[in-house]
């Protein structure tokens, strides 16, 4: 029989709904608006780029840093904080007259997404006992998946009929009831840290070391030499993991990554499962209108069947993942994704969109089932004095997954096509790169569902 939630876990799922869906409905509509920001503002196709990068670095490289210090100084106050931060540059992206002053904003509104990540998902599953955190998880998630469905279609209504200005301040005003909600209504939790030292170096460390790993992936399609960073970033990656492992009040605890299985695995498919199939969405975009011919708007609904799924089974598959072993359901979830991408093997010219939205429900399922109940086992390995930062490195993965995903993409498309536009490429040689991609997805998703069958331990 399933437990009723008290006034304070309905709040909390509350905050943690309207949160996970202003963070991930910005970042989705804001993306469409682009063409149109350009034109408004008078910036090149290159420079106009940075409206996404000024948003995405930040908030992948802050994450982490901001869950350390929410964990020691109180996971409230730094959401309060990240939710108003948020709401305030919102407006200010509104009414920017200037291109800079956008950036400047964007990337302000970065930090304080990145205080929301770090401490959203942690606030949430905080008030909720052992039991029950799968479901906890479940709402969570899929709020997020909501915010990525509302992001195509209600944010290209709005830049379509209004202007690309409007989705800020739609985002503004949603953003006020959640600084309300999360001010108002959740509880004053103390810090459940013994110790609140900051390791700044170590913090420092790890920036350097997202930035230069995310900017340098992201930056490759247009210029591959910037790949180059990558192992920069690596090489920061060596002297953070030497620094943190000495440290007695680490901001991460890498000895976990070594010493729990069960922990470094389900990260690692979180890494894998995202790098697999972030491109799935991408590459039948460009299918769906350059092969088949059908206009954005009726390809955009189309491809809405898979976060649809997602959202609709989520919270089910995470209240399942309360009584089954997360680890094996993420596994299976795991498979149903292999199972997707290898159907997409076998798509030609004429493949009828049918089968195409099987393909997506398939998909939807698979990472609804390995969503969930993999978060639930990456929380069930820490104490509930880290939940900020495992939530943050959860979220760290998931980021670098999207962006390994596309580096993918961009490789296969210059290997087979060269420097010919989509649009101009015949159906039959994108389907051929198409099909390449799929095959390499498909067996990152099989080896990843072996990572996920690797943990050798149920989490509770």
């Amino acid at each position: 029989m399933k437990e009723k939630m008290t006034k304070v876990q309905r709040d909390t799922v509350i905050v943690a709904i309207l949160t996970s869906v202003i963070t991930t409905f910005m970042g989705s509509a804001t993306n469409l608006s682009i063409p149109n920001m350009s034109a408004d503002l008078g910036v090149g196709a290159a420079a106009i780029g940075w409206v996404v990068v000024a948003y995405m670095l930040p908030t992948a490289a802050l994450a982490v840093p901001f869950g350390g210090l929410a964990d020691r100084i109180g996971r409230k106050k730094v959401l309060v904080t990240g939710v108003l931060i948020f709401t305030v540059m919102a407006f200010m992206a509104a009414l920017a007259p200037t291109f800079p002053l956008l950036l400047a904003a964007r990337a302000v509104q970065a930090a304080g997404a990145a205080m929301i990540f770090a401490t959203n998902h942690a606030v949430l599953i905080s008030e909720f006992p052992g039991s029950q955190r799968g479901r906890a998880l479940g709402y969570a998630l899929a709020s997020t998946y909501v915010g990525l469905s509302l992001g195509p279609v209600l944010g290209g209504f709005i830049n379509y009929y209004i202007g690309w200005r409007a989705i800020f301040v739609f985002s503004g005003i949603v953003g006020v009831v959640a600084v309300y909600a999360a001010a108002a209504k959740l509880p004053n939790r103390p810090s459940e840290r013994t110790t609140i030292s900051f390791d700044k170096v170590g913090n420092i460390l790890y920036v350097l070391m997202i930035v230069c790993v995310i900017y340098g992936l992201n930056a490759f399609s247009s210029r591959p030499v910037m790949i180059l960073l990558v192992p920069v970033g690596l090489v920061f990656a060596y002297f953070f993991i030497r620094r943190e492992a000495r440290q007695p009040d680490p901001l991460v605890d890498v000895r976990l990554f070594a010493t729990n299985k069960a922990y470094s695995m389900s990260n690692l498919a979180t890494l894998m499962n995202y790098g697999a199939t972030y491109a799935i969405g991408y590459l039948l975009s460009i299918y769906l209108q350059v092969v088949l011919g059908y206009p954005s708007q009726i390809a955009g609904l189309i491809l809405i069947v898979q976060t649809v799924i997602m959202a609709a089974f989520s919270p089910r598959m995470g209240r399942l993942s309360d009584r089954i072993s997360p680890y094996k359901l993420a596994s299976a979830g795991m498979g149903l994704c292999a199972i997707s991408l290898f159907m997409l093997v076998f798509i030609t010219t004429h493949t009828p969109v049918w089968m195409i939205i099987i393909v997506l429900i398939f998909a939807g399922s698979g990472f609804a089932l390995f969503s969930s109940p993999n978060t639930n086992a990456v929380m069930g390995c820490v104490d509930r004095e880290s939940y900020g930062v495992a939530s943050s490195v959860l979220s760290t993965m998931r980021n670098i997954g999207h962006n390994t995903s596309m580096v993918i993409v961009t490789i296969i498309i210059q290997a087979t096509l060269g420097d010919v536009a989509l649009a101009e490429a015949s159906p039959e040689a994108l389907v051929h790169t198409m099909r390449i991609g799929y095959i390499v997805f498909s067996l990152i998703c099989v080896a990843g569902i072996f990572v996920s069958l690797a943990r050798n331990k149920e989490v509770k």
